[in-house]
């Protein structure tokens, strides 16, 4: 049971943030080309969900967003939330 759960778990973070590092990859096509944009608040939606790592990596890897504070303080501060978290949930249901 626990094993499926972790499997759960591991596929949702990654899906997470495949789709945070995605979001951020489509917006700065998008800004590129000066088309409509992915809302501040939409880019923020997958990383607060577990994806800050994606966020992060996307952000660095299309040099987007990287002159907002909030960007660049946000998703390092949200990936050291859901670390300890998950640590903690790890701790607490390891055998």
């Amino acid at each position: 049971m626990r094993t499926q759960l972790w499997q759960l778990a591991c596929l949702y973070w990654t899906t997470a943030n495949l789709l945070a590092f995605a979001l951020m990859g489509l917006d700065k096509r998008r800004a590129r080309r000066g088309c409509w944009r992915i809302s501040e608040k939409a880019l923020f939606f997958f990383p607060v969900l577990g994806g800050s790592l994606g966020g992060m990596l996307g952000m660095y890897f299309f040099h987007h967003k990287t002159r907002h504070w909030y960007f660049r303080a946000g998703f390092p501060l949200l990936f050291l939330f859901q670390a300890f978290l998950l640590f903690f949930l790890w701790r607490w249901l390891a055998p």
